[in-house]
């Protein structure tokens, strides 16, 4: 079965994951996970990929582009199996984009109900908090969600 010790087979790997064949071969030609060939052509993956492909469906449930997890997963090493201090690493690299990733969704849930400053001025609401729409003084977008470089912030809680 040409089969190394700590290997698993691409059905495995889908079984283990909860991820479809097809999605492993395509998250294979995408560069997010390795696999190995046998002298019959088949599919052979390390364990640690299980800890890979975990990594790319929890990115791709909060959206984040494939093309930034390869570029994340690229950090990790090849001819070893990662370690804690591996994973500790990359998941530094993007923490300031999931802490912006997660404003934004705060700011959807919770703050859209009321005037954002946009300028749109239809709610009774925002002819109370946004007269005559002074806030496109402060520059273009929902000011009242945005601090002054443009990042997001929760109202009343904006430099």
């Amino acid at each position: 079965m040409d089969i190394e010790p700590g290997e698993l087979t691409v059905g495995q790997l889908s079984e283990r994951s909860g991820v479809a064949i097809s999605a492993l071969h395509f998250y294979e030609r995408q560069g997010l996970i390795l696999s190995r060939r046998t002298s019959g052509n088949q599919r052979r993956y390390k364990r640690d990929t299980l800890r890979r492909v975990a990594l790319v469906r929890i990115a791709q449930r909060v959206g984040v582009p494939l093309a930034e997890v390869a570029a994340i997963l690229k950090l990790l090493p090849e001819n070893r199996t990662p370690t804690r201090a591996d994973w500790e690493r990359i998941s530094e690299c993007w923490q300031a984009e999931l802490d912006r990733r997660i404003l934004h969704l705060e700011q959807l849930r919770d703050d859209f109900k009321d005037c954002v400053g946009c300028g749109c001025l239809s709610l009774d609401r925002c002819a109370l908090a946004n007269p005559y729409d002074a806030l496109a003084a402060k520059g273009p977008g929902p000011r009242r969600l945005m601090d002054n470089e443009g990042e997001p912030c929760h109202p009343g809680k904006c430099a």
